[in-house]
Parts: structure tokens; sequence; C-alpha cells
């Protein structure tokens, strides 16, 4: 024999056990084709974490593949630098645009030498109470040929092609010249 008084259901053995409730919810039965913004969620990130591997995938082989150079081989780069007859003997012209000295020599011979020091790169600067170039990196030393006066520089410096035409110095930047020290017949005449 079971009564019942209020949330508890009275057995006949004295035992009594909880009645449980559990409300009801209301389920939205979607309609066929529509989907639920957590399922949508929940398939966003997926997507999501694919496009962004993608991503890395691709900048690391962007990063790790060799970069193509165009091909400047037969493109002369020539700078125009003036009038040969206003350029004096035993004397050094920066030409910043270019990247280049430009030295006569008292024998009337011009080259035109690199700004960048043939150890490290750093920019060369010509101190004309020294009578030399000096990199401020270092302190490598050169003479007015390019030679290398004091070390740690390996080489003299990287010198450009000079054309005289008409009176006209004009310089192939292009591509410099290597060189272990100064030799005569890299000098340039009119």
């Amino acid at each position: 024999m079971s009564r019942t008084t209020g949330n508890r259901i009275n057995l006949s053995d004295g035992v009594s056990e909880p009645t449980t409730r559990t409300p009801q919810r209301e389920t939205r039965n979607p309609e066929p084709g529509t989907r639920s913004r957590r399922a949508f969620v929940k398939n966003l990130w997926p997507a999501l974490g694919a496009i962004v591997s993608l991503e890395f995938l691709w900048m690391t082989f962007s990063f790790l593949s060799p970069t193509k150079k165009a091909d400047v081989k037969n493109i002369s780069q020539l700078r125009t630098v003036g009038d040969l007859k206003n350029i004096p003997n035993n004397s050094v012209t920066p030409v910043r645009s270019g990247q280049f000295y430009l030295v006569r020599l008292n024998d009337g011979g011009l080259l035109a030498l690199s700004l960048k020091c043939s150890h490290l790169g750093c920019s060369v600067s010509w101190d004309e109470s020294k009578n030399r170039f000096i990199c401020p990196c270092h302190a490598s030393e050169f003479a007015m040929n390019g030679n290398v006066i004091n070390p740690p520089a390996p080489r003299a410096l990287d010198y450009f092609p000079i054309i005289i035409d008409q009176g006209v110095v004009k310089v192939d930047t292009s591509k410099p010249m290597k060189r272990k020290e100064f030799e005569k017949s890299q000098e340039t005449y009119a």
C-alpha cells in the first residue's frame, strides 16, 4: 500500500523515495536543409585551422625557396659623371647615386671605385687629409687607387668599367669588378 504525500511516495515497508521530475525541454526540429548556429561554429573552426595551416605552409615554402633574380647581365647601367676636362688630376669625386668614387690619378688615368669595403661591405669615405679611403666599421684603409693599406680588408676595392665618349665620362655600374690589387690595366685614359 502506498500513499503519495507531497514529493515523496510512502511505500508499505516504510521506505520513502523522492520523485524526480525532469523538466521537459522544447526540442526544435530544424527544418530540413537548415543548420543550427552551434553546428555552423563547430564546423567553422576546423575550416579556419586548415586555412591558417595552408597559409603557414605557403609562407614557409616561399621563404625557403630561392628567389629568381632578373637577368641583368646584359643591361648596362651607365652613369654620366661629367666632362673629363672638369675632373682635375689627383682628385676623388664621390658619386653617391652611382655608389662609387671617381678617382683621377696623377698620370690622368681614371678609376671608378666602389663605395663598399671589400671586407664586410660597409661604405668607405674619402679622407682628404690622409689621402686615403677609410672604412668606419673595422678601420680598413685604402690608397687612392683602391689598394689595401691597413687590413682587415682582404683585397682592393672593387671597380667599375669607365667609358669616355666625346670627352664625357660614363661609368657602367651594372657589375663591380673584383680584384686582388690595383693594376695599371684597370685605369681608363682619354
